[in-house]
């Protein structure tokens, strides 16, 4: 299953095309409108899912995500409904990858392997674990041997060294945090980011996703310029906390992402 990011990754770069990759809370703004969220953020352009797990402490997020995460933890949702949820995604999109980021100890409360096992079985392709750096990769390694990736990520203040040790450890994509900061962040260097993807990129074909700091179509198609895909989070789930049911929640994710869709797609030329 995790060969649907490797995939995905191999047809944009076919295609010419960035990849757009959504972040949203599950269970937030409503549990009930997850999954209909979601398949509305295929079909406004979504190349590839990023579904926060809610914690408690989620220290590289700012108070948008944050507070998203409160309001989940609040309906009492967890690691096994949103498997449920994934699952029930799967039903219908078989192709959309789907990766789930978060902090590690939700995690190891279910159990590795437990999780593992689970995760596979819903149908995830990849863990982002915020917390759970390339030197501590062995602690999750139950997750690779289900075959699900485990993406790293990598700042502007990563080393040579380590960089080099998340080239070797890499699966399906790397993700490039913009900034030293927490997401939902506004200091955006769009040269900065271009120089830092080329050196990321330098020796290898690992996608580079750029996330933190891109908030609309404009900043998208900036970032896209250099990196393989852009990663937008806290801006959509700001748009989707407006809402207060599944109709209007599924209409404004994909209002959201379409014209960011359209604007990557029209500055291929």
């Amino acid at each position: 299953m995790s060969h649907r990011i490797d995939r995905r990754f191999g047809d944009l770069r076919r295609a010419g095309r960035k990849g757009l990759i959504p972040f949203i809370t599950a269970g937030d703004p409503l549990p009930e409108a997850t999954v209909a969220i979601m398949h509305a953020l295929v079909a406004a352009g979504a190349d590839l899912i990023e579904l926060g797990v809610p914690y408690s402490d989620p220290v590289a997020d700012g108070p948008t995500i944050q507070h998203a995460s409160e309001r989940a933890i609040a309906r009492g949702i967890g690691i096994a409904r949103i498997l449920g949820w994934v699952s029930e995604f799967r039903q219908v999109d078989s192709t959309t990858p789907i990766v789930l980021m978060g902090y590690l100890n939700p995690i190891e409360i279910f159990g590795y392997s437990r999780f593992a096992d689970a995760a596979s079985a819903a149908g995830v392709d990849g863990v982002l674990i915020v917390d759970v750096p390339v030197e501590e990769a062995e602690t999750v390694a139950p997750l690779r041997a289900a075959g699900i990736n485990e993406i790293f990520l990598v700042a502007p203040t990563t080393t040579d060294r380590r960089l080099s040790a998340i080239r070797a450890q890499a699966q399906g994509f790397i993700y490039y945090v913009s900034f030293a900061g927490i997401t939902g962040a506004s200091q955006l260097d769009t040269a900065a980011v271009r120089d830092r993807v080329a050196h990321i990129k330098q020796g290898g074909d690992m996608p580079v996703a750029v996330g933190f700091g891109v908030r609309d179509a404009a900043t998208a198609v900036e970032i896209a310029a250099s990196a393989d895909a852009v990663v937008i989070g806290s801006a959509l789930v700001a748009c989707l906390a407006e809402t207060g049911d599944i109709e209007s929640a599924v209409a404004a994710a994909g209002a959201f992402l379409a014209p960011i869709r359209a604007a990557l797609d029209a500055s291929r030329s």
